[in-house]
């Protein structure tokens, strides 16, 4: 991944930490790496942790954020969440959202923001 991709989507990151935090749900941890690959943002809301899958984009040139969730980068996220479960011994409900960021880079701020909840179900 080049720098510039790493910078876009750490600022989409930080979008939707931040939205995430305006919704009252409570940052667990952050770039969490499994041998399945890395769980964006860990999150609770109530009592359900939430494995946050971050896709930023800065127009729709290579698709729409969303569109870069492929089956396969869902089983990832899967196996990566039941690892990250396990590994800290947790037995209480969860589920995976994907949030899709479209971000302005000039006022590095988000021009959409699609939050999409349990997308596995």
């Amino acid at each position: 991944m080049s720098q510039h991709n790493r910078i876009i989507g750490k600022i989409g990151e930080d979008i939707a930490l931040q939205t995430a935090l305006g919704k009252g749900y409570r940052l667990i941890e952050r770039n969490v790496r499994t041998p399945f690959g890395e769980i964006d943002l860990i999150l609770m809301q109530s009592d359900t942790l939430i494995f946050a899958e971050v896709k930023t984009r800065t127009g729709s040139r290579f698709g729409y954020p969303e569109e870069a969730v492929t089956q396969s980068k869902l089983s990832h996220m899967i196996h990566s969440a039941e690892h990250y479960l396990q590994q800290k011994n947790l037995s209480v409900p969860w589920r995976i959202d994907v949030v899709a960021v479209m971000v302005d880079l000039a006022g590095q701020e988000a021009t959409d923001l699609q939050w999409m909840e349990n997308v596995t179900a």
